[in-house]
């Protein structure tokens, strides 16, 4: 019986995945997923990635848009954006399974470069649609070179570009495509927000974020907001609270401790964000999550 892009996944997963049911790949950019239950309300600012379920369900909230999908569809986040997103259905005789590839913008630009030029669209930076066939047998190609480690490093860039090609020619390619405009919006805010992932625990005057991003501040402004859906302030909070919330729930650190950790100079400030944020205070989110409820 020939290889499926799900049996690999599973074969990958289920040898090398943590705790969390996340298996790295030698591949850089590339990672698979294995849940066995339905899984809390997970808070993340989003990087570029594709994102193909090969079973079970997955919910992911950006803004006010709510998309659900299930195997056979792939979901493309194409800027950093703050997602809420859970696992609907998975159980332990049907797992969820997906395969997540970070898109490479370089790449991208590359590629696109070489494509006929498409019509521009204003896409949402989250959306989900069934997967291409295409897409699912450049994945499975990719996939495939894990059974012969010798392989990866010899194939795997070309594979994985051969995957990035078919994304840009299916449904999702217009989208994908504003991630290789070298001086387009997307990667412009891009920049920036390497500058705050990378610092986001220190104050980062707007001023030297503009810099980054090569734009007037009030420009600067008017085309974070347009990309991410909030201010580089509001960004910053995110990245913080996210990592605060890691720190307390997988390494039982305190909410004063974390606070500190993450940049907050005040605790009372950092429990009433972190309560608008996750819906309740650092210690009760805390003690649910190890509870289990």
């Amino acid at each position: 019986m020939p290889d499926t892009l799900l049996d690999a996944v599973r074969r990958h997963t289920d040898l090398h995945a943590d705790g969390s049911g996340l298996a790295q790949t030698p591949i850089a950019g590339l990672t698979t997923i294995r849940a066995t239950a339905p899984t809390e309300l997970d808070h993340a600012v989003s990087r570029p990635i594709a994102c193909l379920v090969l079973q079970g369900v997955k919910e992911v909230t950006q803004g006010t848009r709510t998309l659900a999908f299930q195997a056979g569809d792939s979901l493309l986040i194409t800027a950093d954006v703050p997602t809420r997103s859970r696992i609907l259905r998975a159980s332990v005789a049907a797992p969820y399974y997906s395969l997540v590839l970070d898109l490479d913008a370089a790449v991208i630009a590359d590629l696109s470069a070489q494509m006929p030029v498409a019509a521009h669209a204003d896409d949402p930076a989250v959306r989900a649609a069934p997967t291409d066939a295409q897409v699912a047998d450049a994945a499975l190609r990719v996939m495939q070179l894990l059974d012969r480690p010798e392989s990866v490093p010899v194939l795997h860039a070309a594979r994985v570009r051969e995957l990035h090609y078919w994304l840009l020619a299916s449904r999702h390619g217009q989208a994908i495509r504003r991630l290789g405009w070298a001086e387009g919006h997307v990667q412009r805010i891009a920049r920036a927000v390497a500058v705050l992932r990378a610092d986001y625990t220190r104050p980062l005057p707007v001023e030297q974020l503009a810099r980054a991003a090569g734009m007037s501040v009030s420009a600067f402004h008017q085309h974070f907001r347009s990309v991410t859906s909030l201010s580089p302030l509001q960004f910053q909070k995110h990245l913080r609270l996210i990592e605060a919330r890691r720190l307390m729930r997988a390494e039982g650190a305190s909410a004063s401790t974390a606070a500190f950790a993450v940049g907050y100079q005040s605790v009372p400030q950092f429990t009433r964000e972190y309560g608008r944020l996750f819906g309740q205070p650092p210690l009760r989110d805390t003690l649910q999550a190890r509870s289990g409820d």
